[in-house]
């Protein structure tokens, strides 16, 4: 490894596999879509506030002024004999005090206990997103974590071909000091070894790159160098993938975009249980307790007075208003098809989705067995070449060759190992099973 690379390797802040999934359930992304059920929850009691006692309380002073003015009064000017005569009045002040409690509770209101229901639906279907969310973040963090961890790996493919020029410069020069090949083996081995150090420097702008782009996203500081840990993939073997029809029964179950359009539906039949609610009478009850009085003092005094206290009964029935109930439930009905609709829509996409990871997912264990059989030939060429070129009987052009199309190689099994752990993380992802302890 360069200094340059083990520098940045041992200042870099290692994440594990489990470490980026766990803070891409948590970025933000992930915490906005939580906020929303948070809210949500508020909207559930909001709903349920209608269905519960309302009491309030209230205090009322109030004052009013009578300025003079001409009034006729009527007098008794003899036995029997009346007359109005016209006089000023004189001004006068009154005052108020009132206390007063008020009860009211809802008997029956069909609107009320669907908007309840309703709620409680866009609850869990806010869930249901939520979860989704979190899927998509944590998928989008284990491809950002296997896409560093390749930059890494590749560097490390890099690094190990560097190894192998140097070494081959070492055979040519002490190949061209016993004068068994020429001095041009020699300076094209050194230029082989000088093409392949830019070769691993070259990747240390991507490096940054894909650290950074980690790190955001796992909430960390953008300017930490951050090391993907290896997640001890490369050595093992691919398992195979389970059966598509396995798949497809975990997606129709576990997916919780799905669950959360089931509940979007639900919702939207409650809004035509709301809307038919139009038609039926409303029923509750009314108390009110109150004292009152000209000043404080008696409203406040002897609690055996000024007492006054009133209850009913109440029943409200809209008869007609203009034929509104009636075009509010046919929108219902448009809006809870169309959300049938979307619901339709989305379990055919999501079919669709499934098969394409399922797909992607054997044919990267497939290309992984080739890639495997590859490097292993690869390999032997490149000791054949260098057997021959001890021998006296073949270039360095011929070595260079051979060494070229085993890195070439190790890098297409690196790519394709990657490949198949980012595609069975889709799959996942598109089953809905990232997360098996959640209840989907």
């Amino acid at each position: 490894m360069s200094a340059l690379v083990l520098a940045a390797v041992l200042a870099a802040t290692p994440v594990t596999l489990e470490d980026a999934r766990a803070r891409s359930r948590e970025n933000v992304q992930a915490l906005t879509a939580l906020l929303q059920v948070s809210s949500a929850e508020q909207d559930v009691r909001i709903a349920r506030s209608s269905l519960l006692p309302q009491l309030g309380f209230g205090v009322e002073a109030n004052a009013s002024y009578a300025g003079p003015r001409l009034a006729y009064n009527v007098t008794e000017v003899a036995p029997g004999v009346f007359e109005q005569t016209e006089g000023e009045t004189t001004a006068n002040t009154a005052t108020g005090f009132n206390l007063g409690l008020t009860l009211s509770q809802l008997v029956y209101d069909r609107a009320v206990w669907a908007r309840l229901s309703q709620s409680g639906a866009q609850l869990e279907a806010q869930r249901g997103e939520a979860l989704e969310q979190q899927d998509t973040s944590e998928l989008e963090g284990i491809q950002r974590f296997y896409t560093l961890f390749r930059t890494q790996a590749t560097i490390q493919v890099l690094e190990a071909n560097v190894r192998r020029s140097e070494e081959q410069l070492e055979r040519a020069r002490a190949l061209f000091q016993a004068g068994r090949v020429g001095k041009a083996e020699e300076l094209s081995a050194q230029v082989n070894l000088g093409n392949d150090r830019l070769a691993v420097v070259a990747r240390q702008s991507q490096l940054a790159t894909d650290q950074a782009r980690l790190a955001t996203w796992l909430a960390m500081p953008g300017a930490e160098a951050v090391e993907a840990v290896d997640p001890g993939v490369l050595g093992q073997l691919p398992a195979p993938a389970p059966s598509l029809e396995q798949v497809l029964q975990e997606a129709r179950t576990r997916r919780p975009l799905l669950a959360a359009l089931r509940q979007r539906l639900r919702a939207a039949e409650l809004q035509e249980s709301i809307a038919n609610a139009g038609y039926l009478p409303r029923v509750s009850l009314q108390g009110r307790f109150s004292r009152s009085g000209s000043t404080p003092g008696v409203v406040f005094s002897s609690l055996r007075r000024q007492n006054s206290a009133s209850g009913g009964i109440s029943l409200s029935w809209d008869l007609f208003n203009g034929f509104s109930t009636q075009a509010q439930t046919r929108r219902a009905e448009y809006q809870s098809r169309v959300a049938e609709l979307n619901l339709q829509q989305n379990e055919r996409e999501l079919e669709g989705a499934v098969r394409q990871a399922h797909v992607t997912l054997q044919a990267q264990i497939t290309s992984t067995e080739l890639a495997e059989a590859n490097r292993k030939a690869a390999a032997d060429a490149l000791t054949l070449a260098e057997e021959r070129f001890n021998a006296g009987v073949s270039s360095t052009l011929e070595v260079r060759d051979a060494q070229l199309k085993l890195t070439q190689a190790e890098l297409t099994l690196l790519e394709n190992r990657i490949n198949v752990e980012i595609a069975r993380f889709g799959l996942m992802r598109a089953m809905g099973t990232l997360a098996p302890g959640e209840a989907k």
